[in-house]
């Protein structure tokens, strides 16, 4: 069946709804108890907006703000095409799984998030003010992604966009790949495992971010951070690094340069170039160790 409904209106019922093709504002309104199967929603916003317990597979979203309002939504297997912009807003308690995501400015503000197997092709401004977020096996494209979003677990991520995790609280990530410049900026209490970071200003203005088994290429990375803790961490191309930080920093590697950290303690196979200016910090507060020779502080 292939039957076109425009503008349904509200719909509260326990039922299947297969292969439609759906038309018109909020074409399944305030509908609940739902599954929905190989149906389309096409011209016209807001179709399911304030559903409750509906089950999405092999659908595909072609228009505007799909899901605002809706609690209870179980996706799989679906398409959000890049006209379903701000899709999925205010929404609470939702799954994601086998999904392509196109339309950017997606999860704004949502609680319980669960993401599997997701790609999202335009991430700009994804993912924000969202609490309660799980992710696994998820690539994304596009800068502001996890904006002030908190309470995050994430596990085998890759992104690629500028300023991601600005503002992000109590995260846990493992196994990421971020090609990302001024990541985790004004973050707090963030950890990362087993990942790799390439990007300038990394974790500018953080609180408690630690970095453990991680390789990490940035210009200033790592500066102005209350708290900043490395372990077995690798810097490659790292230069002007722990600016202003307190650090507890155990690094494999050489680091090309270091520049005022403000306290703590740095390990590290060599460092090429030591910046400590007495008229802006105290060299004392601060540990250097090397097992190779140290170049001459400056």
């Amino acid at each position: 069946m292939n039957r076109e409904m425009k503008g349904a209106g509200k719909m509260s019922r326990n039922s299947e709804i297969m292969q439609e093709f759906l038309t018109g504002e909020r074409a399944l309104f305030q509908g609940e108890n739902l599954r929905i199967v190989d149906t389309i929603f096409d011209d016209g916003e807001s179709p399911l907006k304030e559903s409750r317990n509906i089950e999405l597979t092999g659908s595909m979203f072609k228009w505007k703000y799909p899901l605002w309002y809706s609690r209870d939504i179980a996706m799989k297997n679906c398409s959000i095409f890049e006209m379903g912009r701000a899709g999925i807003w205010y929404t609470d308690h939702i799954s994601v799984e086998d999904t392509v995501i196109e339309a950017p400015k997606n999860f704004r503000r949502c609680h319980d998030v669960k993401l599997k197997n997701v790609n999202f092709v335009n991430a700009a401004e994804t993912l924000w003010n969202c609490d309660g977020v799980e992710m696994e096996h998820v690539t994304a494209r596009g800068d502001y992604f996890a904006m002030n979003s908190q309470n995050m677990k994430i596990d085998n991520f890759t992104l690629t966009g500028n300023y991601s995790f600005d503002g992000v609280k109590n995260a846990e990530i493992h196994h990421a790949k971020l090609l990302s410049k001024d990541a985790f900026w004004n973050s707090e209490n963030v950890t990362v495992y087993d990942s790799f970071i390439s990007g300038e200003y990394l974790g500018w203005n953080a609180k408690n971010l630690t970095l453990v088994n991680c390789t990490i290429e940035s210009l200033q990375g790592m500066c102005y951070i209350d708290n900043l803790v490395m372990k077995n961490c690798k810097l490659i191309n790292t230069t002007l690094a722990f600016e202003y930080s307190t650090v507890d920093a155990e690094i494999t590697s050489r680091i090309d340069s270091v520049m005022n950290p403000t306290g703590g303690i740095i390990r590290a196979e060599h460092i090429g170039e030591l910046i400590l200016e007495k008229d802006k910090i105290n060299p004392d507060q601060t540990r250097i160790i090397c097992r190779d020779k140290l170049q001459k502080a400056v």
